[in-house]
């Protein structure tokens, strides 16, 4: 079964990884997207373990756009 996650930011979480997560969200520049959690954690997963937030955190989000790193990738 596929969690479905509704969201105003592109979000990364430890806490999603291995759940099948798909992740609908809304910008607030109106721009929307969807993607699977753990595609993208697969694109991003060494980046993600060098950033301070996901050390702290456990988490990555960005509230304008999807990150550069998974913009041209098939992450649905």
């Amino acid at each position: 079964m596929t969690n479905i996650i509704n969201s105003k930011r592109f979000v990364v979480r430890k806490s999603l990884i291995g759940k099948n997560a798909t992740i609908n969200v809304e910008f607030k520049n109106g721009k929307t997207a969807t993607y699977n959690h753990d595609k993208v954690f697969s694109i991003m997963k060494e980046k993600l373990e060098n950033m301070e937030c996901w050390a702290k955190y456990k988490s990555y989000t960005a509230s304008n756009n999807l990150p550069m790193s998974v913009r041209n990738e098939d992450i649905a």
